[in-house]
């Protein structure tokens, strides 16, 4: 028998699948289609064994749809704009696009030697011109219908990677990427109004049950809408100022009000410390909060400081006068920037007080009834805040309002590669899109990376310098660049037409394989990529480009893949390429490694000593199909009913549930090495065959093409070359194209089977149990024997000791007075 040869067999199929181009796919699906898509990945040099975990979960189920009958799509990309690709390049003395292009070729070599069922020809890059292209494209339309906008905010900066961060990129206060502690920045801004779509983006969670329920409420938490009143405080020294607007969820707290607080960032703060005699203090004390880091802001274990601004508000419900403080817990982030302080009511608030003498004004009792609130006391808490807001309504001061945490996206950047915005600021036009007959806005190549200071793309005047599109007078681009995630919001609808000059695809395409049927990638994307995307596809679809609904219908969020206890990842220095696996154990003992070492929803401890246990399956199976293929080529048909079929169809059933209906692939492994198991009980692969009547060949035969079939997808250059060897390849095809059979269900009920049953080592009869059944169940069908019942559980003058269980042979129950 020859011994298990992957160098050999693995590249062999390999260019026959390209060859025959075995997993284009159509641009309209025929009938059913499904679209299988994992996240793109970020060409950083080479992949590691996380990615081969998502992308071999991904290419198990399009190749299982494909073989179902179904047109898959399932294309790959790369995510190439971003910062590691700038840091890489002033390191090595590159250009980002040298290193990016170079890097491309290494991983897509890598990932063609695993075998993955990609349709190549739908290949996209995003810092292509014919990619990012498009982005401003999009840009340009949302900045028309008023979701693009440019405003001087407060912005999350990161002194390491020396750019701003959007709010979902900043991780308990630090930078997403690198770690580092994130601190405040005025900076004119490009925002994406995100906030347009709140109240769809909350609502559509409670349409999409194919999503994890950790992701949905992750998403939920983060739009965090609430609902309440804006209310209007006077100023009361300047009183032809505009008041001060806050937010409140319990305006029915307000009578007990006792001073106003303002974020360190809020626009009416530089007006209010005019003429203050403690300007200086509270200059001092803003400028000392805007370098703390936003992870430090937010801790709720803070403690609460402020400084006074010597100025007042005037309560619009009592008339009074209350102290305007500016304190360290509030954020612009959240609501107006502006709180009421209600220390009776809110133990932030009472904190706060407490350390600075203001007063505490109870306004609710124990009842949940108003006191002490004028024409409103008595009032249950909930009817009061109706009233409340009705009554500042009617007064010109206040309104009822909806307010959500989730902020627009801010999207600028102030770095060099990355799409360039495709903006004009013209002296005397304000600011102008570019043309569209002018995009793309190319990435210029006379620039200094310095990864300091401003954007890069300032240095170069070829780039800035320009003219206004409208009056043709001297004007300059933007210099920024836009944030990478919206490079991945969109892609999966560029991977339908892919080379498409006109548009950024074709809507009838769109419509034809949308939704994504499954799309798998790592939680830590719940309120980044995958809040932007759904975002995109509901701006696209309000342009007359996308389409109706969620972008995906199904999403699953693999585990990852740990080494030492942390996920791995090249800026750990903890990777494991998949190059020595494939050299040492070939690609398909590396693909059912991290598909059976843990369910794909957990993660996974890298051990190499895991993936030797399944080399050894791997070669015991070709061991069996080695052996008897030569022998059973020309078996019959199988017609009985014996106890090789009933195992082999079994297996088929829960193989097909496990990858069809639960996506448990490691269970999926389990059943296959327990047909193979059965195999060797039934035809040892060292005894021929030939011999054996030809039912026993034909079950044979049906076990190991049922073996190869249910293989294909875990391991599918083995299985393809096996079924090349059983018949297949000139007579039947390749199996990649062989349709998935149906389990036959007459030989999926078990066959009962006589037990025989002792009594401390004595035979005293015999029960009759389906085949499997558990020792629970044996032992439930003694209890139904009068006879043996009698001698087993004879009440409290005898005890079962302990059992003996041979499964579908033998119980021996060992009882004693």
């Amino acid at each position: 028998m020859a011994d298990y040869n992957p160098g050999s067999i693995e590249p062999k199929w390999q260019r026959i699948w390209d060859e025959k181009r075995s997993f284009a796919a159509p641009d309209l699906p025929d009938g059913r289609g499904f679209y299988c898509l994992e996240m793109l990945p970020y060409p950083s040099g080479r992949i590691h064994m996380g990615h081969v975990r998502n992308y071999s979960i991904g290419d198990v189920v399009a190749r299982f749809k494909k073989m179902r009958g179904l047109q898959v799509m399932h294309p790959m990309g790369w995510d190439s704009f971003g910062m590691p690709a700038e840091n890489a390049a002033i390191q090595r003395g590159l250009h980002p696009r040298e290193w990016t292009e170079s890097n491309i070729v290494d991983m897509r070599t890598q990932l063609k030697k695993m075998g993955f069922a990609y349709d190549w020809s739908r290949e996209i890059a995003s810092h292509r011109p014919d990619y990012y292209r498009w982005n401003q494209w999009l840009f340009i339309r949302m900045f028309e219908r008023g979701l693009a906008y440019r405003s001087l905010r407060l912005v999350n900066w990161c002194p390491q990677c020396a750019t701003v961060l959007a709010n979902e990129q900043v991780e308990q206060g630090a930078c997403w990427r690198c770690g580092t502690p994130v601190v405040q920045k005025s900076l004119d801004q490009w925002f994406f109004r995100i906030s347009r779509y709140a109240d769809e983006l909350l609502a559509d969670l409670d349409r999409m049950p194919g999503w994890p329920e950790k992701v949905l409420t992750m998403q939920r938490n983060w739009i965090g809408r609430s609902e309440g009143a804006f209310v209007d405080f006077r100023i009361a020294e300047q009183p032809e100022a505009d008041p001060i607007r806050v937010f409140t969820t319990r305006i029915d707290t307000i009578f007990g009000a006792t001073f106003l607080a303002l974020a360190p960032g809020h626009p009416v703060v530089r007006s209010l410390l005019e003429a203050s005699e403690g300007r200086a203090a509270a200059e001092a004390f803003i400028a000392a909060e805007r370098a703390v880091p936003v992870g430090e802001r937010l801790s709720a274990e803070r403690e609460k400081t402020g400084v006074t601004t010597g100025r007042h508000a005037v309560n619009p419900f009592t008339g009074e006068k209350i102290p305007i403080w500016i304190a360290n817990f509030v954020l612009m982030e959240y609501g107006t920037g502006a709180i009421m302080g209600v220390p009776g009511h809110d133990e932030r608030d009472a904190e706060f007080a407490g350390r600075y003498g203001l007063p505490s004004v109870p306004v609710i009792d124990a009842e949940g009834r108003t006191i002490d609130s004028g024409r409103f006391s008595g009032l249950p808490c909930e009817r009061a805040r109706g009233v409340m807001t009705q009554w500042a309504n009617d007064n010109g001061f206040g309104e009822a309002s909806v307010q959500f945490r989730l902020k627009d996206w801010g999207i600028s950047r102030q770095r060099y590669w990355g799409t360039p915005i495709p903006m004009i600021h013209c002296a005397g036009c304000g600011i102008v899109p570019v043309p569209d007959a002018d995009l793309p806005v190319l990435l210029p190549d006379d620039v200094s990376i310095t990864g300091a200071g401003g954007s890069p793309l300032e240095s170069s005047p070829s780039f800035a310098n320009t003219t206004c599109p409208k009056c043709s007078s001297p004007a300059r681009r933007d210099t920024d660049t836009m944030d990478t995630f919206v490079d991945s919001s969109w892609y999966f609808y560029r991977y339908l037409d892919p080379r498409n000059d006109k548009a950024p695809f074709r809507p009838e395409v769109a419509r034809g394989w949308f939704p994504i049927d499954l799309y798998i990638g790592g939680i830590t994307h719940a309120i980044l990529h995958l809040m932007y995307a759904r975002f995109f596809s509901m701006v696209m679809r309000d342009i007359g480009l996308g389409t109706p609904g969620e972008p995906v219908a199904n999403l699953l969020t693999q585990g990852m893949v740990l080494k030492g206890g942390t996920a791995m990842s090249k800026s750990r220095g903890n990777v494991v390429a998949p190059d020595e696996m494939i050299e040492k154990y070939g690609a398909d003992v590396t693909r059912l490694f991290v598909l059976f070492a843990a369910p794909p929803e957990r993660d996974l401890e890298w051990s190499e000593s895991g993936i030797d246990g399944l080399h050894r399956f791997a070669r015991r199976a070709w061991r069996l199909l080695d052996a008897h293929a030569p022998a059973i080529v020309d078996a019959p048909a199988p017609s009985g009913s014996g106890e090789m079929r009933r195992r082999t169809h079994q297996t088929l059933a829960r193989v097909t549930d496990d990858i069809d209906r639960r996506l448990h692939l490691n269970t999926a492994i389990s059943a296959i090495m327990e047909l193979v198991n059965a195999i060797y009980l039934f035809a040892p692969p060292e005894e021929p065959i030939a011999s054996r009547s030809a039912e026993d060949r034909a079950a044979l035969k049906e076990a190991l093409e049922t073996l190869t079939i249910c293989l294909g997808p875990f391991a599918p250059h083995m299985a393809e070359e096996a079924w090349s060897m059983l018949g297949g390849g000139a007579h039947r095809g390749l199996l990649v194209d062989h349709r998935w059979p149906e389990a036959d269900a007459r030989l999926l009920t078990l066959e009962e089977v006589t037990i025989v049953v002792q009594v401390n080592g004595k035979v005293r009869g015999r029960v009759e149990v389906p085949q499997g059944a558990a020792e629970t169940l044996v032992m439930e069908a003694v209890r139904r024997n009068e006879r043996l019942a009698s001698m087993v559980f004879a009440g409290e003058s005898v005890r079962v000791v302990k059992t003996v269980f041979v499964p579908d042979k033998l119980l021996n129950v060992v009882v004693a007075p």
